[in-house]
């Protein structure tokens, strides 16, 4: 079992204190919006085994199958399929979606023949994976996702009285419900941005004068004024989860989160498609390819199970589970044969013989076995073999 040292990015949304407060230090002034544990490239987490600190990417390179397992590299090849996060947001993040299997592959490989840069501002495949997610509120968690009813949406975006909206509701009106979607968020996406800037400041005005259901979207426009992404983003549902709750965020469905800090484990990809709310690259062409245009209600996920609660989802790269260990309980043991990262979030209990603490974290190879004991509160990503 390894203490992993990882990366904390400065990404402008980040709250500077949140992440701060869980690891019980001193914030810096600057935004902290994620720290990753895992072994993706763009921030691998850290180890030592005694011969100075390697990346926990190098560590699974030597040995992929003692450090993951057969069953693991014969499933998903020789490399961690998960990402694990502590994401903290305290503004808006980027409307955006993420890319099945399928379209990451082909993305990457269009993007890798055309000699588009891994780095480049306009490059939007960093890898060849896909990116579903999972999102756990360690604090009341308020997000987007997923498109609601367009009636709904037209119902809102009338109530706003702006008379530069009107196209734009009609299209809502069209059928099927895929189509009313598609057409009004392409519309939105590509009208002229002068135009658009004007509707959204009519827009936001008048979401901050009636509040109430409008609350979510008028915080938008402090932060992007102007942006179309402001007036797509009233297509989505507003999610509002407490701790312990959790949403799934398959391939297709366009989110955005809001405020709050969570446990975040996704497929170790870092593929995003962006629609707005952000000053970085939009590809409208590639983003309409990649959406999803299926109204619903996002579900929320409660975690089931008698010690081990478990948050489901269709996935098999990754699973998420959270340990509430309480005062004189027994230990827990943890099944081996696959790889666990191990996170504590309350309390100070025990992985074996390491003591964790808040925002603590260890890598757990599939060939050691290992239980928790103590008081506290761990979160346990690990895959589906």
């Amino acid at each position: 079992m390894d203490r992993l040292t990882n990366t904390i990015r400065p990404y402008a949304w980040g709250s500077p204190t949140a992440i701060p407060e869980l690891l019980g230090t001193e914030p810096s002034g600057e935004p902290q919006a994620e720290m990753w544990m895992g072994a993706h490239p763009g921030a691998p987490s850290r180890l030592d085994r005694g011969a100075g600190e390697i990346t926990l990417a190098e560590v699974i390179a030597a040995d992929p199958e003692g450090e993951l397992g057969t069953a693991a590299v014969a499933k998903f090849g020789p490399r961690l399929p998960f990402l694990l996060k502590l994401l903290a947001a305290g503004a808006p993040l980027s409307l955006q979606v993420h890319p099945d299997l399928a379209q990451a592959k082909e993305g990457f490989a269009d993007e890798e023949r055309r000699g588009v840069p891994i780095d480049a501002a306009h490059r939007n495949y960093k890898d060849p994976n896909h990116k579903p997610e999972l999102i756990c509120a360690l604090t009341p968690f308020s997000g987007l996702c997923g498109f609601r009813a367009p009636l709904e949406s037209a119902e809102l975006l009338d109530g706003l009285g702006v008379d530069s909206l009107k196209p734009y509701v009609d299209l809502l009106h069209a059928h099927p419900e895929e189509a009313a979607l598609r057409e009004m968020f392409t519309a939105v996406l590509t009208a002229d941005r002068a135009e658009m800037a004007r509707t959204v400041h009519e827009a936001a005005a008048a979401a901050e004068r009636l509040a109430g259901p409008y609350e979510p979207y008028a915080s938008l426009v402090h932060e992007y004024p102007g942006d179309p992404g402001v007036i797509a983003a009233m297509l989505l549902n507003h999610v509002e989860l407490q701790p312990g709750e959790a949403m799934f965020l398959g391939a297709g469905v366009p989110h955005a989160y809001l405020d709050g800090l969570g446990v975040e484990l996704l497929a170790n990809s870092d593929n995003v498609l962006r629609a707005g709310l952000t000053p970085k690259h939009v590809d409208v062409p590639e983003l309409l390819k990649i959406v999803k245009f299926e109204p619903g209600d996002p579900a929320v996920l409660r975690p089931e199970g008698d010690g081990e609660e478990v948050y489901e989802s269709p996935i098999d790269e990754f699973r998420l589970s959270r340990f509430l260990l309480a005062p004189g309980g027994a230990p827990r043991p943890l099944p081996s044969g696959a790889p666990q990262i191990l996170l504590c979030t309350a309390g100070r209990p025990k992985a074996g013989e390491v003591t964790l603490s808040p925002g603590r974290s260890v890598f757990v190879p599939a060939s050691e076995k290992t239980e928790l004991s103590g008081v506290g509160t761990v979160f346990r990503a690990t895959v589906v073999v």
